[in-house]
């Protein structure tokens, strides 16, 4: 079994068809990779971002479907190469209060705000953790709000996520750095609790990858989920 974090569109979400399923681009990429190796592999709802991990952790999901490296997560997680995709991390701030970012020491001082159990990257985290002042909240959603409402100067989040959140919660005001936080890639895991961690399974995962890779499947997946997210979120907001 599969699973990743559920708030973080267009790579992944709940279905609202089935809450104990997840969909988006790398759930779609998780049932190509299946057809490649000939194993089945079911992409589900293991609760928040944070649970997920520790489910990794201990066995209870054998894969974590697009994670970042950080020292801690080496600790029970095997990364397996290639990456998944690249992705940029950006300060998101209001456009009646702007922040002129540039670099990471254009934060000290500021009031910022994150989600907690994410990850931008170890060099990043470990710059934030003794030098920011950094909220740490428990969705997406709630620090768009806050950050929409004036409650923090800043959110650190990642691009496309944090457009397809803006998009679906009609926030406006909001504008991205054009110069990103950090530049990381995220990885296809195995659980090392998982009874299938073993190096046969991993280098015909690993195959499978880079055959997608280099076939630059995730870009058309990313935009096409992209666009299904913010049909659902349309319909949503349509009046019944």
């Amino acid at each position: 079994m599969a699973s990743g974090n559920p708030e973080y569109p267009p790579f992944l979400w709940q279905d609202p068809k089935n809450d104990s399923k997840l969909i988006g681009a790398n759930a779609e990429l998780m049932q190509l990779v299946a057809r490649e190796i000939g194993i089945p592999i079911e992409v589900r709802y293991a609760g928040p971002w944070g649970r997920v991990q520790e489910s990794a952790r201990n066995g209870r999901i054998d894969l974590i479907a697009g994670a970042f490296l950080t020292q801690p997560r080496l600790t029970y997680l095997r990364y397996l190469q290639p990456a998944i995709r690249d992705t940029q991390t950006l300060i998101w701030t209001r456009q009646q209060h702007p922040l002129q970012y540039q670099r990471w020491e254009d934060l000290l001082g500021q009031e910022g705000i994150t989600v907690v159990n994410n990850s931008f990257g170890q060099a990043f985290d470990q710059f934030a953790a003794i030098s920011l002042k950094l909220q740490q909240v428990g969705s997406v959603k709630n620090a768009l709000r806050m950050l929409s409402l004036g409650r923090a100067d800043y959110l650190i989040y990642e691009d496309a996520p944090g457009l397809a959140y803006a998009t679906s919660l009609n926030i406006k005001g909001l504008r991205a750095s054009t110069v990103p936080v950090s530049r990381e890639k995220l990885y296809l895991t195995v659980a090392l609790a998982s009874a299938c961690n073993n190096e046969q399974l991993a280098e015909r995962l690993s195959r499978a990858m880079k055959k997608f890779s280099d076939d630059r499947v995730m870009d058309a997946l990313v935009e096409k989920y992209l666009r299904v997210w913010q049909a659902q979120n349309s319909a949503a907001r349509r009046p019944g």
